[in-house]
């Protein structure tokens, strides 16, 4: 009978032991949702910054460059390209 009684403590140990994973794991799944969430928020926020800075550079773009200027595509295109990879806080110098 000792074994018996040796097996059903084991047991309901082990059960003690699976019941509070099971609430860890609950927590994990929760936090998780809102992790996944908050990449999708700033996934969207990026996306939506870097629309913002295209459009800043397509209007310095244009005010550098108006229609009929002497410069060609070729210059217009290297500047941009240049200006977009100076960082945002460094002041931008005319070519």
């Amino acid at each position: 009978m000792e074994d018996y009684e040796l097996i059903a403590q084991e047991l309901s140990e082990l059960g003690e032991k699976i019941r509070g994973l099971d609430v860890r794991l609950a927590e994990v799944e929760r936090v998780n949702a809102r992790l996944e969430d908050a990449a999708l928020t700033t996934a969207r926020s990026l996306g939506e910054i870097s629309r913002h800075w295209d459009a800043v550079y397509e209007a310095m773009r244009r005010a550098e460059d108006p229609a009929g200027s002497s410069g060609s595509d070729g210059d217009a295109v290297e500047k941009g390209a240049r200006r977009i990879q100076e960082s945002p806080t460094q002041p931008h110098t005319r070519d």
